[in-house]
């Protein structure tokens, strides 16, 4: 069964950081590029941070280009999102999931308020 739990979100101030992470199985998870989305209350799910199966490619949503980082690591079958100078809009329920697959996690918080 292939499941995905996100941990470290909550609670920081505009132009904090945050670093999310996303504990996977039930798959073959160095065959898979991962990646993070976002949906914030009211809005549609948006893709944000791209990472290739092996870790050599990225990209990014260009709203959090130069501010977030995304990184895995194969053997703890893990994803991270670094988040620095958040922003306001950059809160919403973050999730991680793997392409190709449908399965999605509870996802955690991140609330940027002042």
């Amino acid at each position: 069964q292939v499941q995905f739990v996100e941990s470290g979100g909550g609670w920081v101030q505009p132009g904090g950081s945050l670093r999310l992470s996303c504990a996977a199985s039930g798959f073959t998870f160095g065959d898979f590029a991962l990646t993070w989305s976002r949906q914030a209350p009211g809005k549609e799910r948006e893709l944000i941070a791209f990472i290739s199966a092996t870790g050599e490619s990225t990209d990014f949503k260009d709203s959090v280009k130069g501010r977030f980082a995304i990184s895995r690591d194969n053997v703890r079958k893990m994803a991270f999102l670094q988040m620095n100078h958040l922003k306001v809009e950059d809160t919403a329920m973050y999730y991680c999931n793997a392409v190709g697959l449908t399965a999605l996690g509870q996802g955690t918080q991140v609330t940027v308020s002042s």
